[in-house]
C-alpha cells in the first residue's frame, strides 16, 4: 500500500525546514534591495495567452498559472520593484521536477536591462544558496555563470542556423538531420531539438542563462534593439533543471495586442475557445515603466538547497 504524503513527513520534515529558511532568506534578500512583497488573486478572469496554456477551472474564474498579469498591473500603477511568492497551477502531470500546483518567485526590476537582471538574479542564488549545490546527480558551482545565445546552443549542440530556418520546419529538420513528425510545424521541432539536444547540456559545472531566444517564443518580451528577430528573453539552468524565465518586458499596448492575438487564434484551434482577452491588462501595459521580469520555480530552488530528488520531497503534502 502506498504511503500517504503525511506519513512520510518524518523523513521529509528536515528538508522542508530548509524550505521555510530558504523562503526567509529570499525576502530579506529582496527586502534588503528595497523590493515591496505583494499578493494577488489566486482566481482570475484570464489565466494567460501562451498556446499551450493548461488552466484549471475555478467556478466562472481560472485558477492562476503565473502572477504575471496582475503584477504587471501593480507595476502600472506605481507599485514596483515588487517581488510574490505565489502559489499557481497548471494543469499538467506530476514529475521529478514539476507539480500541479506549485510556489513561484516572481519579481520585477524597474529600469533593469537583461544583464542586470541575471546579474541580480546569480546575486539571490549566492545569498541563498551555497557555493556549491548538487542536486539529481550533478554538481554545480555558482561561482562561474554561462552566457549563451539560443543561436549560439542551436549552433553548437545542434550544428544549424536556427534564426535562417524561421518558421521553415522543413529548412530546420533538414539542416539538423532530423525526421519532422507528422504535424509538426517549426516551434514543435525548435523546442522538440532544445530538450533533447540542448538542454541536457546546461547548467552542468555552472549556471548557464540562455538567452535572446526567437521573438515568436517570447510572446511578453521586448524584441532586441540589434536583432529583431530575437527578443530579449533568458532562461537559467543550474543543475540541469531548467530554474527561471525572464523577459525584458514589453510595453507597447498595441504590439502586445496583436501578439496575443496570434497565440489565441493559435490556442483555440487546437483547444477550443476559452476565456476573453483580458483588457485590463492591455491597459496597464500601455503605462509600464521599463522595467523587467523573471519567473522563478521556488521549489526547485529548493531542491537545489536540499539536493532533494524529486520536487514531492520538498512539498508539504504533495498530491
Amino acid at each position: 500500500m502506498r504511503s500517504q504524503p503525511w506519513q512520510t513527513l518524518p523523513d521529509r520534515f528536515p528538508l522542508l525546514l530548509r524550505r521555510q529558511r530558504l523562503a526567509a532568506a529570499v525576502r530579506a534578500f529582496f527586502a534588503a534591495r528595497g523590493y515591496t512583497e505583494v499578493e494577488t488573486p489566486y482566481a482570475v478572469a484570464a489565466p494567460g495567452e501562451e498556446v499551450h496554456l493548461r488552466a484549471i477551472p475555478a467556478g466562472e474564474k481560472w485558477l492562476n498559472t503565473s502572477p504575471e498579469f496582475a503584477m504587471k498591473k501593480l507595476l502600472a500603477g506605481g507599485a514596483g520593484p515588487i517581488f510574490q511568492l505565489a502559489r499557481v497551477w497548471r494543469d499538467e502531470p506530476w514529475s521529478d521536477t514539476h507539480a500541479p500546483e506549485f510556489t513561484m518567485l516572481e519579481w520585477y526590476s524597474l529600469g533593469a536591462d537583461m544583464r542586470a537582471l541575471m546579474d541580480e538574479t546569480v546575486a539571490l542564488l549566492r545569498a541563498t544558496l551555497p557555493p556549491e549545490v548538487t542536486c539529481r546527480g550533478i554538481t554545480t558551482r555558482l561561482d562561474e555563470p554561462e552566457f549563451l545565445t539560443v543561436a549560439e546552443a542551436f549552433q553548437l549542440y545542434v550544428g544549424v542556423d536556427v534564426l535562417a530556418t524561421a518558421d521553415d520546419a522543413s529548412a530546420l529538420a533538414a539542416q539538423a538531420g532530423a525526421k519532422l513528425r507528422e504535424g509538426e510545424d517549426w516551434e514543435d521541432l525548435f523546442f522538440r531539438l532544445l530538450l533533447e539536444r540542448i538542454e541536457p547540456h546546461l547548467g552542468r559545472e555552472r549556471p548557464t542563462f540562455l538567452t535572446h531566444w526567437p521573438a515568436a517564443q517570447a510572446a511578453l518580451a521586448r524584441r532586441a534593439p540589434e536583432d529583431p528577430r530575437v527578443a530579449e528573453r533568458f532562461e537559467l539552468y543550474v543543475c540541469g533543471i531548467e530554474l527561471a524565465n525572464a523577459f525584458v518586458e514589453l510595453t507597447d499596448a498595441d504590439e502586445q495586442r496583436e501578439r496575443f492575438t496570434v497565440e489565441r487564434a493559435r490556442r483555440h484551434a487546437l483547444y477550443g475557445p476559452d476565456w476573453e482577452m483580458d483588457e485590463d491588462f492591455l491597459a496597464a501595459v500601455a503605462q509600464l515603466p521599463a522595467c523587467s521580469g523573471i519567473a522563478l520555480g521556488f521549489d526547485r530552488l529548493a531542491m537545489l538547497a536540499t539536493g532533494a530528488r524529486c520536487i514531492a520531497d520538498v512539498s508539504w503534502l504533495p498530491d
